[in-house]
């Protein structure tokens, strides 16, 4: 359903409101969609979050570690990176890297873990939220995962000495009593609550007076070459932007209302959701890693590659199943 459409008659016309009432009706239905995505995302960050912090607080999450410390060998990292990846895939993003402050690590082994947890982190909650909106939570999340472990084995063959073990301090033993571990995932809920709240209300009032003033095409228009260079359809550039720029978990409540409007077919929201998968957050995600001393460079060139070489090979794999596949079945019959 078309927001335009719905909001003014002048609009089914082809003509936008003027600028002030298109200021209005966008912000008023940024509020109200930014509210409806918001309470979307607490119905899955919170229970999720609270999940894994009690697996966390148990040492449950660490039991992991023999299954992951081999798999860290293959794609050139020390057996300790096995902790940090596990935080970032089971918990958040922002936990690997306060894990990474306390590891000393060499500044190409950081490099490598900033690959992985750019491409795969926060697995379950993104997970759903892509399940939500157009490709299975199992298919994407194994995307992720094995395309991150290829890109870092790739880029570690530019770098040297990325597999020497690390010595892990005695302070990351420390285990907290269950209430300070609540506590404390209390606080940190609460604060990535108010933030997401806030970059949710800010986006989808932007977005939807863009739609009102007309202004969306214009914004389609400027980012359609890279659509192509991704082997993604112009169709889903709005959703693109907002997940690419601002995150899978900031962007959702655009992209989930996109993908429910029922203009697009599976085959664009699956392109789109693997490159999203593997290429999000492409502001916060390099930002935080630059403070740690992390060129630009290594946080965003390798993911937007592998963003764009997953979907030109899905596209390949989509090909010859629909060329070969009637085919194949039609001769064993």
């Amino acid at each position: 359903m078309s927001l335009v459409r719905e909001s003014q008659p002048a609009a089914q016309a082809g003509r936008p409101p003027g600028f002030l009432p298109g200021l209005k009706a966008g912000f008023f239905q940024g509020l109200r969609k930014g509210t409806h995505g918001f309470l979307w995302i607490c119905r899955i960050l919170v229970p999720v979050s609270f999940a894994v912090a009690l697996l966390d607080w148990t040492g449950w999450l660490y039991a992991l570690d023999p299954v992951f410390q081999p798999i860290m060998g293959l794609i050139n990292l020390p057996p300790q990176a096995a902790l940090p990846i596990l935080m970032a895939v089971f918990t958040s993003f922002y936990a690997a890297l306060g894990m990474i402050v306390v590891i000393p690590f060499s500044t190409e082994q950081v490099i490598l873990l900033a690959v992985f947890i750019t491409i795969a982190h926060m697995l379950v909650m993104e997970g759903l939220i892509q399940h939500k909106s157009g490709i299975s939570l199992a298919k994407i999340d194994t995307i992720r995962l094995v395309t991150a472990g290829l890109t870092v084995f790739a880029v570690s063959q530019f770098l040297s000495g990325t597999e020497t073990p690390v010595v892990l301090p005695e302070a990351l033993g420390a285990h907290a009593t269950l209430l300070d571990a609540l506590a404390g995932w209390t606080l940190s809920t609460l604060k990535l609550l108010l933030k997401i709240l806030i970059i949710i209300m800010a986006v989808m009032v932007v977005l939807e007076t863009l739609k009102v003033l007309g202004w969306n095409e214009r914004l389609a228009a400027f980012f359609r070459p890279f659509m192509a260079l991704l082997g993604l359809s112009p169709n889903v550039t709005t959703m693109w932007v907002a997940g690419a720029f601002f995150g899978l978990i900031y962007g959702s409540a655009v992209i989930m209302e996109e993908a429910a409007s029922g203009r697009f077919a599976e085959d664009e929201l699956e392109r789109l959701h693997i490159s999203l998968g593997i290429n999000h957050s492409m502001v916060e995600d390099p930002a935080l890693f630059l403070a740690l001393g992390i060129s630009l460079f290594w946080t965003v060139v390798p993911r937007f590659i592998a963003a764009a070489v997953a979907v030109q090979l899905y596209r390949l794999v989509g090909a010859a199943r629909s060329r070969f596949g009637p085919r194949a079945s039609h001769g064993s019959q």
